[in-house]
């Protein structure tokens, strides 16, 4: 399972960040993972969101470049060592992992944990045959419900 991310360069600006992350928001579009890093200049933003179509067009708009990349949510127990157990089956599998980021959990005692992976349907192969949960937007989804239950 592959969920659809998007990948835009902006400028290292705390108020072009708020721009677009209002932007979304004004067009009720949820974030569902944010991961910006500093590059000089620019930084790298990916992120999940509610209604990729959507924040796609609001980019144009506001000429902002951008991207939208394939990668793979995985959800895995928020405990010692279960991160490196994920590794080392993805290392003996010699699938090396592009970057990676985490957002909350959507169970309690759960993190997860967004992948691009040198081979993402590799990968998807090998954490399948190790009973890994893969999540899809529906799981975000969700998760979204349920927060909004607890609030």
């Amino acid at each position: 399972m592959k969920v659809k991310q998007i990948s835009v360069s902006i400028e290292n600006s705390h108020d072009r960040l708020y721009e677009f992350t209002k932007a979304l928001a004004d067009h009720g579009i949820n974030l569902r993972a944010l991961n910006l890093v500093d590059t000089g200049y620019l930084g790298e933003l990916r992120i999940l969101v509610s209604d990729v179509a959507t924040a796609r067009q609001i980019l144009m708009q506001k000429e902002i470049p951008g991207r939208v990349d394939d990668v793979v949510a995985v959800e895995i127990e928020d405990q010692p060592g279960q991160f490196s157990r994920l590794l080392k089956d993805l290392m003996d599998a010699n699938i090396k992992i592009k970057y990676s980021y985490a957002c909350a959990g959507m169970n309690s005692g759960t993190a997860v944990m967004i992948f691009c992976f040198s081979d993402n349907d590799q990968a998807i192969e090998v954490l399948r045959g190790k009973n890994v949960r893969l999540l899809d937007f529906e799981a975000f989804d969700g998760f979204e419900a349920a927060s909004r239950k607890a609030g």
